[in-house]
């Protein structure tokens, strides 16, 4: 056995092992107070400004909570959103936030509502050279480069993210590393027009 497959073996069992601590069925009951606002499949619901959650890993939903919990996002003042989800995940406790990041990863992906419109080519284009090297070709997410999926994430989220991104409002804490590399990557980002095409491009791309 070569050391490419010792290291794959020992992710996987570490992977199985994680999945074996965690209670779905605890999850299940602790995503109740976030359906109101998520959905009841995860999916979003853009009128509340909640992002879909369905389609990300646990280790990645595990984190984000736990960043808010630690004030690393929604800590700043111009963020009302982040500020709201504070609050929520500051109710859950590490075991909870491990088993509702479980439950939200295991939720099947389901296509965005609303498609932005623009040009896919220029999109594609962008996407590509900006931001497929971390968050896959297909928009799928990397857990290897800590890069969430964007595919079925709403136009509007994505975009006060990238705005949040640029204005300093999330990843500017100290702590929060891959945030800071997100902050960087946002500003190569040339406008509002580039955005929009890089949107459309990922919401042409079906739910997998």
């Amino acid at each position: 056995m070569n050391w490419q497959s010792i290291i794959l073996s020992i992710l996987f069992l570490s992977s199985n092992l994680a999945l074996a601590e965690v209670d779905l069925n605890a999850g299940k009951s602790s995503y109740a107070m976030c359906a109101s606002c998520h959905g009841a499949n995860g999916a979003g619901i853009t009128a509340m400004n909640a992002p879909a959650m369905n389609g990300q890993s646990a280790e990645y939903i595990a984190r984000q909570l736990n960043h808010f919990k630690s004030g690393i996002r929604g800590g700043s003042s111009n963020d009302m959103y982040g500020a709201q989800m504070k609050g929520m995940a500051a109710t859950l406790s590490d075991d909870a936030v491990a088993n509702v990041s479980a439950y939200i990863a295991s939720l099947p992906v389901t296509a965005v509502a609303d498609i932005q419109e623009g040009d896919l080519h220029k999109g594609n284009s962008a996407y590509q050279g900006k931001c497929g090297a971390c968050h896959g070709g297909k928009a799928q997410g990397n857990e290897l480069m800590n890069a969430p999926a964007l595919a079925n994430l709403d136009s509007a989220y994505i975009t006060r993210q990238i705005s949040n991104y640029k204005n300093g409002i999330r990843g500017s804490h100290a702590d929060d590393r891959l945030g800071k590399q997100m902050k960087m990557m946002a500003n190569v980002i040339a406008s509002d027009e580039e955005l929009t095409n890089i949107i459309a491009y990922i919401h042409s791309i079906p739910a997998s």
